[in-house]
């Protein structure tokens, strides 16, 4: 992990002069992003063990860290998952991480990094691809909302890459997700793990290179795009060199 990012939160009024409203979210009409915006305004309060404290995002990530240890040895700690925090951000929210993750029912981000309400900022969809309405929502918590660090998530026994090594017909629209995996596929013929591991660091990297938004605030050092894969065996979470 790199210590040399520091942090930073970009104002809705900056996000706009920098003319990136119309990047990613722009297809939502502007009705639809002033409604958006509205949502989550970033809080001033940080979520974080200690708040008020301005983390980095190698800080953040080595949360991150300290939270799947703590789920992985079965000691939990759940904070932030009270009726008082929830009410807490009834008008608010920022988080310190945003992911994108796969939708399987065995990955619940928030307890796999054991956290609460309003920590995290989370993307699902199966075989957590980078299509274009995904990379939109982690442009608005990233560049909006002030999160720290983008977080690619894969997890071991993915169905949706298991599917796509083997190429086989499948019904209705579920091979529609084949062609943004087939780049991880290609990249490990007939090996399922290696392109569970391949598909974290293709999506991380589209991510973080084809959003001019995202993009720009990883060359200012105010977000990290990190990868991982989450065992299902042991609950650990494996760092993905990106």
């Amino acid at each position: 992990m790199s210590d040399s990012l520091t942090p930073g939160l970009v104002s809705r009024r900056r996000f706009c002069q920098a003319g990136i409203c119309g990047l990613g979210l722009g297809a939502l009409g502007f009705g639809a992003w002033k409604a958006w915006r509205s949502f989550g305004e970033p809080n001033t309060a940080s979520p974080l063990p200690d708040r008020g404290v301005d983390y980095s995002p190698a800080q953040v990530l080595e949360l991150l860290t300290q939270g799947n240890q703590r789920f992985a040895q079965g000691n939990l700690q759940s904070p932030n998952r009270s009726m008082e925090r929830l009410r807490e951000l009834t008008h608010q929210q920022s988080p310190f991480a945003a992911f994108l993750g796969c939708a399987d029912s065995r990955v619940p981000i928030e307890i796999v990094f054991d956290q609460g309400f309003g920590d995290l900022f989370v993307t699902r969809i199966a075989g957590n691809v980078a299509n274009p309405e995904i990379i939109g929502s982690l442009e608005f918590g990233t560049a909006v909302l002030g999160a720290k660090v983008l977080y690619v998530l894969g997890h071991t026994s993915c169905g949706a890459v298991a599917a796509a090594v083997r190429g086989e017909e499948v019904p209705g629209q579920i091979s529609t997700l084949f062609q943004h995996l087939r780049p991880a596929v290609r990249a490990s013929p007939n090996d399922v793990n290696r392109a569970i591991r391949e598909n974290v660091r293709f999506q991380a990297n589209l991510v973080a290179e084809s959003s001019p938004v995202i993009a720009r605030l990883v060359r200012e050092g105010r977000l990290r795009v990190a990868g991982g894969v989450y065992h299902l065996q042991s609950g650990i979470v494996e760092t993905v060199d990106l």
